[in-house]
């Protein structure tokens, strides 16, 4: 059985770092010409039910993790294997990169959270980045809402049946990579699944696939989605339980790191 901390040591790792964030691989990989789809945490818990359905059902392969001295200091078990809390997972069929966190940002670190990614991306020829995340409503709505850096975009948002968004507010790391893009001319995309406060929904994560299936070609099949959602749901809210008891301010940041957008 091989042991993951051994990985660390004896295979190269190339490390993106800004601060006290790196991005450290642990598997050589092309990840040029790739499509970012990042979900951090955050209200509803739309990304990380979305972005661990999406490595299940394309068989995404753990290539490098996330690290800082400002993470908690949480470690997963996965697959009788500790593994850190921050991963990153490719598909070299779909040439996907995704980004996977099991526990909600601090509010002090999305800055240079979001800092770190965007070197990453340009560092390692990412051509495109997608993220998936909540918008606060009192009703759900019917409607899956996008937002674009470039807008030659919003056809493609509007041929997928989702309704781009003329006026609003972001917050949190998908806003500052949105920014970025803009700024430099980047192809980013976010999706905004209307959402619940305090309530989370597998069917949140079935919208927003719904939306990549549209976007980007896909078949992805979501009739096992509401059990796997739940596991994830269970997984990180009891991972910030556990870090909110050492820090009891954290427990704000579920809500509050995720994005904020009205439409």
């Amino acid at each position: 059985m091989k042991i993951l901390p051994l990985l660390f040591i004896i295979l190269p790792q190339i490390s993106y770092v800004v601060n006290m964030i790196s991005i450290n691989m642990i598997k050589k990989v092309d990840l040029s010409g790739s499509t970012l789809i990042e979900g951090f945490p955050g209200i509803g818990l739309v990304g990380p039910m979305t972005i661990s359905y999406l490595i299940d059902k394309l068989g995404m392969e753990y290539v490098g993790y996330l690290d800082s001295s400002e993470f908690p200091p949480l470690v997963s078990i996965h697959k009788g294997e500790p593994v850190p809390p921050v991963r990153l997972y490719f598909s070299e069929k779909q040439k996907f990169t995704t980004i996977f966190a099991e526990f909600a940002m601090p509010l002090e670190i999305v800055y240079e959270l979001a800092e770190t990614v965007y070197k990453f991306v340009n560092t390692s020829g990412i051509k495109k980045i997608i993220s998936i995340s909540g918008i606060p409503q009192s009703d759900q709505s019917e409607a899956t809402f996008a937002i674009s850096s470039v807008d030659s975009l919003n056809a493609e948002i509007e041929k997928a049946g989702m309704k781009p968004i003329a006026e609003g507010v972001a917050s949190g790391v998908n806003a500052l990579l949105l920014m970025h893009a803009k700024l430099d001319g980047m192809a980013d995309i976010n999706i905004l699944v209307p959402v619940v406060q305090d309530i989370i929904d597998p069917k949140y994560a079935e919208d927003a696939i719904d939306g990549l299936n549209k976007l980007l070609d896909l078949d992805i099949d979501t009739s096992e989605l509401k059990k796997e959602a739940q596991e994830v749901e269970a997984k990180i809210q009891d991972m910030i339980k556990k870090h909110s008891e050492s820090h009891k301010s954290y427990k704000k940041t579920l809500d509050a790191s995720g994005p904020s957008m009205y439409a």
